[in-house]
């Protein structure tokens, strides 16, 4: 169990209970969704301060203040490890997700397919593959493993991996119900699937709080985080009946964040997760980074600002002042799911392609769950209450080596 001294909290409490008479105030009764609707949000997801309109931040003594080039509509900066969100805007509001939602479909399906398993590609798997949506070229009549179509789901976001995968799962309408069972059983009531891919369609909606709880259950599969934290890859052209590959084509991680792009410096210590892109959503991206014993999650939908990269410039700088407030924040609520759904998350990020890391995360993985469901807290009083206890100690965190 790690500890922090209850003497640190005694100068920053007066911080922390100003901003929540401040924050406190009539909340907002709903959210208009990606397609102009508007649905209440149920104060208990996360926190009653996360169910608010705007930006919800308890800066204490010392903090830094929030960057001011965030542009996003919606957007959060969580802690990987606790589940505690150091500072939202508009967490639950419905949005369209683009590729993003293929971290719901990844929980949902990667557990389920034996990585080494070969599938022969028919015509009909591509079937539901939209029109002009990214794909990583897989051919009909050609057999490829399961980890092939992974690659290309992470890497290349590929549609017709989702499509093929979503085949070998039963159909694509049967893995679009698990999905949505599965949203269900996380608590993620802001997400509704209608495309397993995140391809636009109409009501398909999902959230800056639904996919950052998306990302934190994935992070706890080490097969999750070894795709998300991939940069460059070999992609068979096509597998022979006993896996053997005649010839192959590179393909790259889309996620600038970690491949870095010109004028786009990678960021150090990030771990991966998903980006996306459609004309309707615009720009989406979740992403998890590991710096000084810190695993933080940022999520960023649909950047209004225009400038080249902003998805990308907007999670590091979100990332960079989560990593700088270490101990100088309060939550303002937390990532959680019902306790049947315990939550575990990430210790340590793999270094890209280094196969051996990556079973070192799987092995430092939480075994208490990273987001415990918050029984009992009602109300904004409630809430900072916690974070003042919060800020005297930390819970229970177990390593499983």
């Amino acid at each position: 169990m790690e500890t922090m001294s209850g003497l640190k909290t005694r100068t920053g409490a007066a911080a922390v209970a100003a901003a929540c008479l401040v924050v406190a105030g009539p909340a907002a009764p709903a959210h208009a969704d990606g397609e102009g609707q508007h649905h209440a949000v149920p104060a208990r997801v996360g926190g009653p301060l996360l169910s608010r309109h705007g930006v919800q931040a308890l800066p204490g003594r010392g903090a830094p203040g929030l960057p001011s080039d965030i542009s996003a509509l919606s957007w959060m900066v969580s802690d990987a490890r606790t589940g505690q969100v150091l500072a939202a805007k508009d967490a639950h509001r419905k949005l369209a997700p683009a590729s993003t939602l293929k971290t719901l479909f990844a929980v949902t399906v990667l557990p389920k397919l034996p990585q080494t398993a070969l599938h022969k590609v028919t015509h009909a798997d591509l079937a539901d593959v939209g029109a002009g949506s990214s794909q990583v070229g897989i051919q009909p009549g050609k057999s490829y493993s399961v980890s092939d179509l992974w690659r290309g789901v992470f890497l290349r976001s590929g549609n017709d991996a989702v499509s093929a995968l979503a085949s070998m799962n039963g159909s694509m309408a049967e893995t679009i119900a698990q999905m949505r069972a599965k949203a269900k059983a996380l608590g993620a009531y802001d997400t509704r699937v209608v495309s397993a891919d995140g391809y636009d369609a109409p009501g398909q909606v999902s959230s800056a709080y639904d996919l950052s709880l998306f990302a934190l259950v994935g992070l706890a599969n080490p097969d999750f985080v070894r795709y998300s934290s991939t940069e460059v890859a070999e992609f068979p052209e096509g597998r022979k009946a006993d896996g053997r590959v005649k010839r192959h084509f590179q393909i790259q991680n889309t996620n600038r964040l970690l491949t870095g792009a010109p004028g786009l410096d990678p960021y150090r210590g990030l771990i991966g997760v998903k980006n996306g892109y459609t004309s309707h959503a615009g720009n989406t991206l979740v992403v998890a980074a590991k710096r000084g014993g810190r695993t933080l999650l940022a999520t960023v939908m649909n950047p209004q600002s225009g400038v080249p990269n902003a998805v990308y410039e907007e999670a590091r700088s979100l990332l960079d002042w989560g990593f700088a407030s270490a101990g100088r924040v309060a939550a303002v609520g937390r990532l959680q799911s019902p306790p049947s759904m315990a939550v575990r998350s990430p210790v340590q990020p793999p270094p890209p392609q280094d196969a051996g890391m990556v079973n070192d995360v799987a092995s430092h993985v939480s075994g208490a769950g990273g987001a415990p469901w918050l029984a009992g807290a009602a109300g904004v009083v409630a809430l900072c209450g916690g974070a003042l206890l919060l800020r005297m100690r930390r819970g229970p965190f177990r390593r499983r080596m």
